[in-house]
Parts: C-alpha cells; sequence; structure tokens
C-alpha cells in the first residue's frame, strides 16, 4: 500500500495524477489540495507515504510547504512536481527537503517510477537534472548563487499575493520581527522601494502567476 497526497492548483492536473495513481494496484490517493496552506494541514491529517506537489501553490509555494511537511511529518517523502527546471529551484527543493524532483513534461514516463522510489524512501531525479550540480549540491551545501533565500521567496511570494505581515507570519510560523526582516532584506536585495515593485518582480520571476 502506497499513501499519495496531490496538491497542485490546476483541478485538472490533480485528477490526472490521481487518474495513473489509483491504477497502480495497492495505491490510493488519501488527499488533493488546491494552495500549500492545504497541503500542509492535510499531510499532517492524513500521513502519506509520498506528497506529489506543484512548485507555483498559493499561500504557500511548493518549496515552503515542502519545508513545513518535512518538519512536521518527517516520515513523508515529496516530490517537486514543475514545469520549471531551474538550478536554484532544485537547490530550494534540497534544501527544504524533498528527494524526488520531475518535470510535469516526464510525468508520463518517470512518474510511477518516481513515486515506487520515494516510497521505498530513495531518492528520484530524472536525467534532465544535472548530476553535476547535484554533486556540487550535495558537496557545498548551502552555497548558491541565487539572490533570494527561499523562505525570502516565500516571504515574497506571500507579499505579492496581498498577505499583511501579520498574516505571514502566521503562514510561516515564523515571528512578525522575522518577516518584517526578510520584506526588509528581499527590498534590498532587489533595490525595490515599493510592494507594487514586489508584485512585478514575482510576477516576472514566476513567483506568483498574473
Amino acid at each position: 500500500m502506497i499513501r499519495i497526497l496531490i496538491a497542485d492548483d490546476h483541478d485538472v492536473v490533480r485528477a490526472g495524477l490521481r487518474d495513473i495513481l489509483e491504477q497502480q494496484d495497492g495505491w490510493t490517493v488519501v488527499g488533493e489540495a488546491a494552495d500549500g496552506r492545504s497541503a500542509v494541514s492535510q499531510a499532517l491529517a492524513t500521513k502519506p507515504d509520498v506528497v506529489v506537489i506543484d512548485f507555483g501553490l498559493p499561500l504557500l509555494n511548493g518549496i515552503e510547504a515542502t519545508r513545513q511537511i518535512r518538519s512536521r511529518v518527517p516520515e513523508a517523502e515529496v516530490l517537486i512536481f514543475t514545469m520549471h527546471d531551474t538550478d536554484a529551484l532544485l537547490r530550494d527543493a534540497l534544501e527544504a527537503g524533498a528527494r524526488g524532483f520531475l518535470l510535469k513534461s516526464d510525468a508520463k514516463r518517470f512518474l510511477i517510477a518516481a513515486v515506487e522510489s520515494l516510497a521505498a524512501h530513495h531518492p528520484f531525479f530524472t536525467g534532465k537534472v544535472s548530476e553535476a550540480l547535484l554533486g556540487n549540491y550535495l558537496a557545498k551545501p548551502g552555497e548558491t548563487t541565487d539572490l533570494l533565500t527561499f523562505r525570502e521567496k516565500s516571504v515574497l511570494q506571500l507579499i505579492a499575493e496581498g498577505h499583511p505581515n501579520r498574516e505571514i507570519a502566521k503562514l510561516l510560523n515564523i515571528s512578525l520581527k522575522t518577516v518584517e526582516t526578510h520584506r526588509s532584506s528581499v527590498l534590498k536585495k532587489l533595490k525595490i522601494e515599493t510592494t507594487a515593485g514586489l508584485v512585478r518582480y514575482a510576477v516576472r520571476n514566476k513567483l506568483v502567476e498574473a
């Protein structure tokens, strides 16, 4: 028996994943989530073996949701399921505790193998994920050329979605002062002075949908 939680903000994608996964003997989808906050709460409630989670989720992005799930439900393995294959996203996924990374374009060929591997607590990365990149990350954890940390990206996403600082603190389980510190750091790093500027940056860099 493999118990799976699906988190994607598109109904059609969730339905397609459920159909493919539940065709496997002994596999069951124990829950679906359309945003990151729901993904975390459902992981706590259902205790899945594998969470298949999209990066581009509202409220909490897939990376932040992964971090919270791995922290609070450590027995659950996480497969990041995304259209994007940037080096920064892979590094963020690894830092958050994900041990699987699958492009949506590869789902037809590799989804079953990915879930099987993670259910057995083995990592899964397709050939499109550079072995050199993975090796360099594991050899030098924490080193990154990305401008923002994944926590700063999470704060930026929530700012761009229109959430006030107090709500952001609650969503990310951090203090209001920490949110304000991250917000100040983001403004300084990006050399942006207004919330509108942050929103435009978030849209351009696909942290939120326009």
